[in-house]
């Protein structure tokens, strides 16, 4: 898992790589906003991040914001890391788009025990992501057939949507996957030809 370290306070930048790198975390660390906000938007960038709330540039709340305006399709998780503890300022975080909220100075065990949480949600979404797609897959693969289809009572073919009379094998054929194979039923041997099936 590669976190992002957003912080421009060189204690609690340090403290915070010496933590996530003890825990075998890969980090990659920014000290302002707007670098923040270009490493969540690179190829392969992090699906975590740990964001200062004011940092110069762009704060954590402005970052947080950019990212779920830009409403990806596997959105980072953010965990905003600010010493503004006030209910009020806890609402605007999370409502600006924060998953999760520590107030400084954080305790290391409830830093590491959410970082996890995020850890966790981080590989649902992947799943998620990889079955909606292989889901997407399969259905561009599907052509079915429904609603009602006229059929003639005596030859069996199928009128289309134009009006036009289609045998049965064309008509599916043309609006499904489905191949035919063609073979003499048990019936139709001793109709057609007078042999009894064996």
């Amino acid at each position: 898992m590669k976190i992002l370290i957003a912080e421009d306070d060189p204690t609690s930048l340090l403290l915070l790589k010496t933590l996530l790198t003890q825990e075998g975390y890969e980090l990659e660390a920014v000290e302002d906003g707007e670098s923040a906000w270009a490493a969540l938007c690179a190829p392969a960038a992090p699906q975590l991040a740990v964001l200062d709330w004011m940092m110069p540039q762009m704060d954590g709340i402005q970052v947080c914001r950019r990212v779920r305006a830009a409403q990806w399709r596997q959105p980072p998780y953010l965990i905003l890391l600010t010493a503004l503890d006030r209910k009020e300022d806890i609402v605007i975080g999370l409502e600006a788009g924060a998953n999760d909220y520590i107030t400084k100075p954080f305790h290391k065990q409830e830093l590491l025990a959410r970082v996890r949480v995020g850890e966790r949600v981080v590989h649902l979404q992947n799943d998620l992501a990889h079955r909606v797609q292989e889901l997407e897959q399969a259905l561009s693969q599907v052509r079915t057939l429904q609603g009602m289809l006229p059929i003639c009572a005596n030859c069996k073919k199928i009128r289309d949507d134009e009006g036009y009379w289609h045998r049965v094998e064309e008509y599916i054929s043309a609006h499904s996957d489905a191949v035919f194979t063609h073979g003499i039923c048990p019936e139709c041997m001793v109709t057609l030809y007078g042999i009894a099936p064996r």
